[in-house]
């Protein structure tokens, strides 16, 4: 299976106090401009998606509609809370293995729960730490995810920014 764990484009700031929840705060305009950016990258980087799963949360799930935008997927996003801010990973992975038999997923969540997620699939809870930044894109490869050690293989992880680049060309 292919994961790419994407975080949330630039949203508004927690501070501003324009919304009453967390949950509420939607992209910036910066961030849905980039966001289209980063997911032209990933277009022409040659990936696919065969499914979005998305936090229900308004900035993840604005991430997720412009994915889903510029890779023209016909399929429905589908949202779990199991990709909310701090929930536990490994609740997430028993929802992959339960409901979603694809080869190709992106994840599109928050940190630090996509780092805490990416830790735990390559390394197993060791000492490992990873900082996906806003618009950031982490893919990993996983033969199988229902293993109890739930082991992953990095094959890259691309800032905002080397994704905007390759968006140009």
């Amino acid at each position: 299976m292919n994961l790419y764990i994407v975080r949330h484009a630039i949203a508004v700031d927690r501070e501003s106090g324009e919304y009453e929840s967390d949950s509420e705060r939607p992209l910036t305009e910066k961030g849905r401009k980039k966001m289209r950016q980063i997911a032209q990258g990933l277009r022409n980087l040659g990936v696919e998606f065969d499914l979005i799963l998305s936090s229900p949360y308004v900035r993840a799930r604005e991430t997720a509609e412009i994915l889903q935008d510029v890779f023209k997927m016909e399929k429905e996003l589908v949202f779990s809370d199991h990709l909310i801010p701090l929930e536990n990973p490994e609740l997430l992975i028993g929802e992959i293995n339960e409901k979603y038999s694809v080869d190709s997923l992106a994840l599109v969540g928050h940190e630090p729960h996509l780092s805490t997620l990416i830790a735990l699939l390559l390394a197993e809870n060791a000492q490992f730490e990873i900082n996906l930044k806003k618009g950031g894109v982490c893919y990993l490869s996983a033969d199988d995810l229902h293993h109890s050690d739930h082991r992953a293989t990095l094959e890259w992880l691309l800032t905002p920014g080397i994704l905007v680049e390759i968006s140009d060309k």
